[in-house]
Formats: C-alpha cells, structure tokens, sequence
C-alpha cells in the first residue's frame, strides 16, 4: 500500500525538498499551509499537481500550529504513516523581537501536534525538527550527548520542542524522533538568512545592479550542509526499529568569512571590496561555533553528508547567477534529489 505523509512548513526550504524526495520514494504527501492573500507555494509549485487528477500525489491543506482542534481533525483524518513537523519561526536574529511569537510556534506549536498525534489515535511515526541551536554555548564538536545551552529564544523554543518529544515518546509509547540538524543551506534557503543573502549579493554584484552588502558577525563558526541530502537523513530516522535522536551535520569548520571568501571567489569577486558591517545584524547574545559529530547518524542509519560547505557555496552562488540572468527562481537544483534516493 501507498505510504502517506504529513508535512508541517511544507512551503519552506526542507519542506519543499522532503516532499519531493518522498514523492520519488512512492509516498502520498499532504502539507500544512497557513491561509494567506498571496500565494506562498514557490518552493513546491513544480511538484504541484491538480487535486482533480488521478495522478495526483501532493495534497495542500490549510491550518495552523497555534490550533490544536484543527490539527486533531485533519490528521485523525488523513492517518499518515509518518508525520514530519518542520513548521516553525525559523529565523535565529528575528527571534530576539518576536519571542512570544517564537516560543508559541516553534516551542508550543510542537506540542500541539503531539498532543494532536495522541487525541486523533492514530498510529503514526513522528520526526521533530530541532536544531543545533540547542547547544548554543556549548563548545564544539557536538553531539547527542553534548549538554544543550541555548543562546536565543528560537533556541530555547527548539528545546522545549526537543524535551517534550522525548516526553512523548516515553510517556505514551510514541514513535517519536528528534533530528537535530546542524546549519543547511541550498538555493531554496530564504533570502533573509546569511548564505542566501551572501549569494543572492554575488549574483547581483557580478551583473552591476548592487554595490555593498551589509552584515554583522563574520567570525562565528558554522557547520554548513546542502539541505537537499539532509532530508534523507530525516526520511532514515522514521524507518529504524526504535525511536532515537540523531545529529545531521558534516563535521565542516567555516566561518561567515569563510564562506563569504568561497562565494565572492566563485564568481571572480573580492568580498573585502564590498562588504559592510551593520551592527543591526548582531545578536543580543552570539553563539560561536557549531560543528557537529554525526557518527551515530552514520553508524546507525548509514547516512553521511557528501557536499561539504565550498561545494554548497559554489552552488548557491551558481543559481543565483542563473535566476537573476532568467528572472526567474532556483527552486529546482542542478543536484538532482534523484541522487539522494538512490543511496
């Protein structure tokens, strides 16, 4: 029989590439959206289509993580085999001004859809998206036994998302994972965080329409991915025999210098020609190095990272070149997910 999913911030960056690589696997896909004026679904329009055809395997349905009742009656509805929450307040620096928002979404929002899990009665495999900015303080390299020290209300927010699966899961018997993703970017990342805005700058400095660009830290290390094979890294760690937590990163040690190095080389630039430093950009509170130790990810479910953080930036930058000379939007890689599927 047809597997089904159920994928909260389906209209993201790894949203987008997870329904495509479940596409590929055979699954139907259902996504959670929020109801807005404008249409919101560029990331996922090519995998887009029509409910009215026989075909059609990706299904959009309208709904919120701040409303719990509809969250019961849509998945004791559906009965998804595998329920993938990624929706969230994503954005570490914005967290700073709207941590009531963050914390209702990104932290209780998650409750919600356990709790929405257990009252539906389904039977269901559920993955947690959390993140390594969980470990915040704590210095690197890290892992599923580092001590978590969060230095933002997203990381703090992630946290609780964190504690209250692991409750779930041993409370109430629940299949229920969490994936603590370090940094991953790609070309569908959005344009406000720093990789995206670093290469979208590129693009738009090597064809003459943009002259600086504005940043804050240059110094904090990170352990950047492409995100497109980190969603398999999700997709393994619902099809194991037990429930564990598991750390996805590639091991990598750059700084924003780094990458901004990487990126402005690529396309035959001196980033010290062009950029700026805007003290707006800098956090309340820094965290400073996240590196991570995916071992047990390794180990376990036989997954490894194989695009390292200068091949991510050359290809960030590659699309971003191209989407400005067409007008048009990378949301389709060069790096087929067909790669991925066949691992």
């Amino acid at each position: 029989m047809t597997k089904r999913a159920f994928i909260t911030g389906i209209t993201g960056q790894d949203g987008s590439y997870l329904a495509e690589l479940l596409l590929l696997k055979g699954y139907e896909v259902h996504g959670l959206i929020r109801r807005a004026s404008t249409f919101n679904t560029s990331r996922i329009d090519h995998l887009y289509v029509d409910s009215h055809d026989p075909n059609a395997k990706m299904f959009l349905h309208y709904g919120d993580l701040s409303d719990g009742a509809r969250l019961v009656s849509l998945l004791g509805d559906l009965k998804p085999d595998e329920v993938y929450n990624l929706a969230a307040q994503s954005h570490v620096r914005v967290s700073f001004d709207e941590p009531e928002h963050t914390g209702d979404t990104t932290g209780v929002g998650s409750m919600r859809m356990l709790e929405a899990v257990r009252m539906s009665g389904i039977h269901t495999k559920f993955y947690q998206a959390s993140s390594s900015e969980m470990f915040g303080a704590t210095p690197p390299p890290q892992n599923e036994e580092t001590p978590f020290y969060p230095r933002s209300p997203y990381g703090a927010a992630k946290l609780y998302s964190y504690w209250v699966t692991k409750n779930y899961r041993e409370a109430y018997g629940m299949f229920a994972v969490n994936g603590i993703l370090f940094n991953h970017e790609s070309p569908r990342r959005g344009e406000t965080f720093v990789t995206r805005k670093i290469t979208r700058a590129v693009a738009a400095i090597k064809a003459g329409q943009q002259d600086d660009l504005y940043l804050g830290n240059l110094d904090s290390i990170r352990d950047w991915g492409y995100a497109a094979e980190y969603v398999e890294g999700m997709w393994r760690m619902l099809q194991v025999d037990e429930p564990d937590d598991y750390v996805l990163a590639t091991g990598g040690n750059f700084t924003v210098r780094n990458f901004l190095e990487t990126a402005f080389t690529h396309a035959g630039l001196n980033w010290e020609d062009h950029v700026r430093f805007d003290e707006r950009y800098l956090r309340p509170t820094e965290v400073d190095a996240l590196v991570g130790d995916a071992s047990k990810a390794e180990r376990d479910l036989g997954w490894k990272a194989t695009v390292d953080t200068e091949e991510l930036a050359r290809i960030m930058v590659d699309a971003d070149i191209e989407a400005l000379g067409s007008a048009g939007r990378p949301w389709i890689d060069k790096v087929s997910l067909e790669s991925w599927n066949t691992k």
